[in-house]
């Protein structure tokens, strides 16, 4: 398939990259907004975990919205809902912090709305031959909108002078979820797929096989970005106490993924998932030791670099290999709305896991070395995800092409 030639695909991209480019606007400073109103970290703990409950359960209900009826509205609905949190957060304004779970599940809503629809149409419309070079275009449209929207929130966010710089970025971000559900209605309705089964994850777990490797390598996975979803940039506010920076931060970092994610979208092939994903693996968890020396602007700059170098070689091969999976046969295949639903409760379960260590933790101490021995521990995580992932890959046969891995 020649994904240039195929105008879906390039609106389906289209779609993304605006919902991506309003999420890096407003959710790389989301955090911040809160922290500045209630300084606690487990607060922001619990915020994120609301997100993640009301996503896997988002994902696992709309399920059946999304196969039996039509996918594209679960997806216009959740970019649509993402415009409404928005909405309450400029509503409450300092007060968002005393509506920390309705405000997290509301925006968990709208991320397992747009999700849920986004990956099974992505799942649609690509195969295992150009899965990956799909995934590097995903990652530069990520990288390069993690370029301009923070910078420029960052930016106007200080010459307006905090609050009102605030409610300005969040506008804007309505506004343009608003323009990217105008231009989603471009994009052709795609058929039903039969009846939505309830169960399916846990007769996939009960069953065993290739997919018990995937869901704890995908939980496993899971436990990192709970937490470093939004404590890597608090701690960078934190240690520089300026939005203009926090900005910089995305911008240099974000720069850093787009040439990673270009090269690797361009030359990392399939034969090389096993090795390249161990090595990402191991190099994002050797970046976040300089932070044992000091959390500063210069050791974070150094944890973002690396991080943003290394990470293309983990996550291709960890979101490729388990689309594969999904795409294994005739029964995975119709059954791919149930598997994109395992997939995601997978990560889920593994991010709740994180942040209940995390708050967990810190609620017993909050120094900085705790907070980094912290992130070294759940920064390890990948290695454990490939622990379980290398069994998937081509060359294991007996993984990878039967029904039964053992």
């Amino acid at each position: 398939m020649k994904w240039t030639k195929d105008p879906q695909a390039i609106l389906l991209l289209s779609v993304h990259g605006l919902f991506i480019l309003s999420s890096a606007l407003s959710g790389t400073f989301l955090n911040v907004y809160l922290w500045k109103s209630r300084q606690d970290y487990t607060m922001l703990g619990w915020f994120t975990i609301a997100q993640q409950v009301a996503l896997g359960l988002t994902f696992w209900a709309a399920g059946k919205w999304v196969k039996e009826h039509n996918k594209m509205n679960a997806l216009r609905l959740g970019i649509a809902v993402s415009g409404i949190f928005y909405l309450c957060v400029l509503w409450a304004g300092g007060h968002a912090v005393d509506y920390i779970w309705p405000l997290g599940l509301l925006f968990g809503v709208s991320l397992g709305l747009f999700w849920l629809a986004f990956n099974v149409v992505y799942f649609e419309v690509s195969s295992a031959e150009n899965r990956d070079w799909f995934n590097g275009w995903i990652g530069l449209l990520g990288s390069i909108t993690g370029i301009i929207g923070p910078w420029l929130a960052g930016w106007i966010i200080t010459i307006m002078h905090g609050e009102s710089g605030y409610r300005f970025i969040f506008t804007v971000s309505m506004i343009i979820y608003g323009v990217t559900v105008v231009l989603s209605f471009f994009l052709h309705k795609r058929p039903v797929q039969g009846s939505y089964h309830w169960l399916e994850a846990y007769h996939r777990l009960k069953e065993g096989g290739v997919w018990k490797y995937a869901v704890w390598g995908l939980a496993v996975q899971g436990m990192r970005e709970g937490v470093f979803s939004f404590l890597i940039t608090l701690l960078v506010f934190v240690a520089t106490d300026r939005e203009a920076k926090l900005g910089q931060f995305a911008l240099i970092t974000s720069a850093v993924s787009l040439v990673s994610y270009w090269i690797c979208g361009k030359w990392f092939k399939p034969k090389y998932r096993k090795t390249g994903m161990l090595i990402g693996a191991a190099c994002m968890l050797l970046v976040i030791v300089p932070l044992l020396l000091d959390v500063n602007y210069t050791t974070l700059l150094v944890l973002g670099i690396g991080t943003s170098l290394f990470i293309p070689l983990y996550m291709l091969p960890s979101v490729s290999v388990s689309f594969d999976l999904m795409g294994l046969n005739r029964e995975n295949v119709e059954k791919r709305v149930e598997l994109v639903v395992l997939r995601e409760l997978s990560l889920t379960l593994g991010r709740i896991a994180g942040l209940l260590v995390f708050i967990m933790v810190l609620s017993i101490r909050q120094d900085t070395l705790t907070i980094t021995l912290l992130l070294l521990f759940l920064g390890a995580s990948p290695i454990g995800s490939w622990i379980f992932m290398r069994k998937l890959f081509a060359g294991d046969k007996q993984a990878t092409y039967t029904g039964k891995a053992d």
